[in-house]
């Protein structure tokens, strides 16, 4: 009896995760199978949305190290007029553009996936800053601080905007001296924060 052509798991999808609140509320995207991808859990998602909540509504959004797009898609069904999201990986790439167009169809805002390195993505200040950001990159690489210095610097956020940074639970990094810690916890291994963006001196 012949054997089945046999698939690499680089072929699958690496399951699924659900969307939690708002209007795609119940939908499941696919995962994809990218070695140290790390979805946020529901739980910690439903804790940093609860933070946020009255947040969203027109708001324009980035995704640093999207990935999944658990944040990015979350924040699209609750109301964000625009969600960008930065992934260097081509085959989690795919998958967004994917999620990005399904779900842009169905919500009032727009997704749209910009694929490539998120710290040469922020070299150039955007159009208009961020409302909010996500910043949950792969842990133990050193990502973070270079990350919100290129935020700060070239007019990503302003006054108002929102940071939310998802890290190793014994990070120790430091942020600009205008962003104030508005929430804070760990869940396991993974520490998570809020900032929200001061006045700079």
């Amino acid at each position: 009896m012949p054997r089945k052509p046999h698939k690499s798991t680089q072929d699958k999808n690496a399951g699924s995760l659900r969307i939690i609140g708002g209007q795609l509320r119940g939908r499941k995207l696919s995962i994809a199978n990218v070695p140290g991808l790390r979805p946020t859990t529901d739980r910690i998602r439903e804790t940093v949305f609860n933070w946020l909540q009255f947040e969203f509504t027109d708001a324009q959004v980035l995704d640093c190290f999207a990935g999944s797009g658990a944040l990015g898609f979350e924040a699209l069904s609750r109301g964000a007029q625009l969600v960008i999201l930065v992934e260097q990986d081509r085959q989690a790439t795919q998958l967004l553009n994917d999620h990005a167009r399904t779900l842009s169809a169905a919500c009032s805002g727009r997704a749209l996936v910009q694929p490539g390195d998120v710290l040469d993505f922020l070299t150039t200040p955007p159009a208009e800053p961020m409302d909010i950001v996500f910043v949950d990159p792969p842990f133990r690489l050193d990502l973070v601080d270079r990350t919100v210095a290129l935020l700060d610097q070239n007019q990503w956020v302003h006054e108002g905007s929102w940071v939310y940074i998802e890290t190793e639970h014994d990070w120790r990094g430091d942020v600009p001296l205008h962003w104030r810690l508005h929430r804070e916890k760990v869940a396991g291994q993974v520490a998570f924060r809020l900032f929200e963006v001061g006045v700079q001196q």
